[in-house]
């Protein structure tokens, strides 16, 4: 099933507000239930394939967060900041993106990156964008990826 870019991103959006709601407790809850809580709460609109993608992509990063290897990612791709220490936006919108990087691999990673610096612009501060591009820029590197769908010559040392 192809969804559209609009409910792709519309899901993307939702996805990170639960997952800024959720961030002191990312080992636990129902990603179900937390996504239909959350739009129903703030009265999002937010179709049932919006819900559903957005449940898949919560998911992805409560199971694969701490213990999947997405925060450690993070921490190998961000250069002299601590996870605790990124801000709150701009870590989950991190989370959400290596979370498609690393466990969603038929989603192009200029996609992955585009999408996430769009959040940053539209929920983070003003520098939010510049640093989720370039921290996912290194992230994707680390992984063997880049942007054009060629491998990475060499992962970059951190």
């Amino acid at each position: 099933m192809s969804e559209s870019v609009t409910t792709r991103r519309a899901a993307r959006a939702l996805a990170l507000q639960v997952l800024f709601g959720l961030d002191d407790g990312l080992d636990d809850g129902d990603a179900a239930g937390a996504v239909a809580a959350w739009a129903d709460r703030f009265e999002l609109p937010a179709d049932q394939a919006v819900r559903e993608l957005a449940t898949g992509l919560v998911a992805l990063v409560v199971a694969h967060g701490r213990r999947g290897g997405v925060d450690d990612a993070i921490v190998a791709g961000s250069r002299n900041w601590r996870l605790e220490r990124m801000a709150r936006v701009d870590r989950n919108i991190l989370r959400l993106a290596v979370g498609e990087l690393i466990h969603a691999p038929e989603t192009p990673v200029r996609v992955v990156i585009n999408e996430a610096v769009e959040l940053a612009k539209r929920f983070g501060t003003a520098e939010s964008s510049a640093f989720v591009n370039g921290v996912l820029d290194r992230i994707a590197a680390n992984l063997g990826r880049r942007a054009d769908g060629e491998p990475a010559s060499e992962p970059e040392a951190t």
